[in-house]
């Protein structure tokens, strides 16, 4: 098979599985939809393994384009529908279709008693399909339409169950926050073509050199272009990756089944705006402002997120938090020049990410659709396996490992990576500096609030017996159940709680192992000596970017550092919740400035809530009631038809019918006339 043939099968598969499902899942029956869907996913798997060591072994050339058909051609802005292929593109193929194809796989013992599953399989199918246009897009504006598809998927699935109000509210929220975002995205493309006078990645990246110093005037500054182009493309990357200021629809998309927020946390919607990053090396490369902005923003969202997670006790936003985290550290490498390391952690967040978000609703399946980790606890016993691979995974995620010998779970190589990144552009460079010192501060809270997540889910007292219910009712009062409360998913209610039927085992199984191995097998390939033969050029650093050449000058106690405040925040975690369990609880109890400040995120929703809601229902209150209505109709409409009446009205009233009033009205008319010529003639 050629490789043009084989990438445009692989981009189409879900697509038409998507079709077939959405239209004719009702004739065919739930089997068989889920059948198609999930079959043509996996052969979309099989061939993205197959891309991928096709262009990294050199089976394949490095990159190279498959031309699908013309898109849109006004004038001088040609786009045709096309399929990138290289390294970048390659490794978001494996990851895409691999995860996608282990949740639908998943979905099948998840969504077991769903009666809509049809529609179901059809939305994570056209999900796939725009995220695999959006990884191979070879020009901006199909890079728009993927950015967008994921969009419309995502709008879909969080609100798939449509008749809960939170569901919808949630799916609009998640909408209207990325139209914020993609505002910004489409100005950057406006920006670019007017630049450039193309949008083709291919005839854009070769001029950036000589763009360098040109300038934009606008109020009497002069902006730097290409900052300015980046800049703005970043703000579309900040809405759909959900970083600080635009984060807000994420923990509210896990009113989505957990097979969605496996697929939009793990490997999709919120990793896009990393990829743009990388994918856009070329051009942030000479925008250092625009990369002093990313590397900001990302500290700072892994920091906010990491705090947030701390307080929260649905168990399954303390992993949604988890993810605006760890989007953070690889936005911060990539702001610091480190691309490949941003790869490599999206990469091996795919899998211990997943593998959390899939572990979580296996063990929400298995205490019966109940979310509260407050009434959880002692669960290590009865869900054996599903308490192992939870703790696999978050031993992935915190980077547990042991510098020195180079040993260790596949999120201890990505993120000390990325620290030593930020240490290394750190040594020149003040904002850099300030991203490493949160960046270890982000991982000891990471290593804490994971713990914390394993220790009230699995250890401690059982507290999901009937009885232990309405003692837990006190604690808080909004705890945001609920998710996935109530639809009957699963199997059956009430009774002792059970592992997960195998169609989830399965893939949780094979997630761990991607949660253990991924990054040591692949570390020497995309952050160590052999990138340059990895990458192939589908990654661009300037001759000055040293940063990943300089990981041997990394002091040891840099090195050790991220294992030190990993343990620390264990033995936090081990402290609060296992030794002295119950003291977080007391904690919270007290109702702190603290505690409060963070289990309501900031005040981010209330603050939102009112300056944007508010203050846009007041601003079109005023033009409505103040402008339209009574300025507007006021003097206009309703004010002649106000004086047209009145008069009409008065006038009226003359019209009385009776013969002498017409007769002493002519009567007074005749005394005036003659009262008139007797003046004049009297002159």
């Amino acid at each position: 098979m050629s490789p043009q043939l084989l990438v445009s099968l692989l981009l189409f598969a879900p697509l038409l599985g998507a079709l077939i499902a959405g239209l004719f899942g009702r004739r065919i029956g739930d089997v068989a939809s889920m059948s198609v869907t999930t079959g043509l996913l996996f052969v979309a798997c099989a061939l993205g393994w197959t891309t991928f060591f096709q262009v990294v072994g050199g089976g394949w050339p490095p990159h190279f384009t498959v031309e699908i058909a013309p898109f849109i051609n006004v004038g001088t802005f040609h786009s045709d529908w096309s399929i990138r292929i290289d390294t970048l593109s390659a490794v978001m193929l494996v990851v895409v279709t691999t995860v996608s194809a282990l949740v639908h796989l998943y979905s099948w013992g998840y969504m077991a008693d769903d009666p809509a599953r049809p529609r179901f399989f059809a939305y994570l199918s056209l999900f796939t399909f725009a995220m695999l246009a959006l990884v191979t897009a070879s020009d901006f504006m199909q890079l728009f339409f993927g950015w967008e598809g994921v969009g419309l998927a995502s709008y879909l699935l969080i609100g798939f169950w449509h008749h809960k109000d939170t569901a919808n509210a949630a799916s609009i929220k998640a909408f209207v926050v990325n139209r914020v975002g993609d505002a910004g995205f489409a100005l950057g493309i406006m920006t670019v073509f007017w630049a450039f006078g193309s949008i083709r990645f291919a005839e854009i990246f070769p001029q950036m050199a000589s763009h360098v110093h040109v300038v934009w005037r606008f109020a009497g500054q002069d902006f730097r272009l290409i900052d300015l182009a980046c800049c703005l493309l970043f703000i579309g990357a900040m809405g759909k990756s959900a970083q600080f200021f635009l984060h807000t629809w994420l923990p509210d998309a896990m009113e989505g089944p957990t097979p969605v927020s496996a697929l939009i946390h793990a490997a999709t919607m919120v990793t896009a705006g990393v990829y743009m990053v990388c994918l856009l090396s070329p051009m942030f490369e000479y925008a250092p402002t625009a990369k002093e902005v990313v590397t900001i923003v990302g500290a700072v969202t892994s920091l906010f997120a990491a705090t947030v997670g701390l307080a929260q006790n649905d168990i399954k936003r303390v992993v949604a938090y988890s993810t605006c985290s760890q989007l953070g550290y690889m936005f911060l490498a990539a702001g610091v020049g480190a691309y490949p390391a941003a790869m490599f952690h999206l990469f091996t967040h795919a899998f211990f990410k997943a593998l959390l978000f899939l572990g979580a609703g296996a063990v929400i399946l298995a205490v019966h659709h109940e979310q509260d980790m407050r009434k959880m606890g002692g669960l290590w016993r009865v869900i054996p396996i599903t308490y192992a691979v939870m703790v696999l995974g978050t031993i992935s995620i915190t980077g547990v490992g042991l510098p020195g010998i180079d040993l260790g779970f596949s999120g201890f190589y990505s993120k000390d990576a990325i620290i030593n990144a930020a240490f290394l552009a750190g040594r020149t460079d003040g904002i850099s500096n300030f991203a490493f010192i949160i960046s270890l501060m982000a991982a000891g809270l990471t290593s804490f609030y994971s713990w914390r997540l394993i220790f009230m889910t699995f250890h401690g007292k059982a507290k999901w017996g009937h009885d232990s219910h309405a003692a837990n009712d006190h604690a808080q009062d909004d705890h945001a159940h609920g998710d996935d409360h109530g639809h009957g998913h699963g199997h059956g209610h009430g009774g002792a709680p059970h592992e997960a039927p195998w169609a989830m085992r399965g893939p949780l199984l094979l997630l761990a192992f991607g949660a253990i191995a991924a990054g040591g097998l692949f570390v020497e390939r995309f952050v160590g000596p052999e990138r340059a033969d990895f990458w192939r050029g589908s990654i661009f650093t300037l001759p000055a970017n040293h940063i990943l050449d300089s990981f041997a000058s990394v002091p040891p106690a840099v090195v050790w550092a991220p294992l030190v405040v990993t343990a620390l925040g264990f033995a936090g975690a081990w402290y609060a919740y296992v030794l002295k369990e119950g003291m977080g609880a007391r904690i919270a109890a007290r109702r702190g400035l603290l505690w409060s400040f963070l289990y309501n995120k900031w005040y981010f929703d209330e603050l939102y809530e009112l300056v944007f809601v508010r203050g846009a229902k007041a601003l079109g209150d005023l033009f409505w009631k103040g402008g339209d209505k009574a300025l507007i109709d006021g003097l206009g409409p309703d004010g002649v038809s106000h004086v047209s009446y009145a008069l009409g009205k008065a006038t009226g009233r003359l019209q009385t019918g009776y013969v002498y009033h017409y007769a002493f009205v002519m009567l007074l008319g005749i005394a005036g006339l003659l009262s008139y010529a007797l003046w004049w003639f009297s002159r």
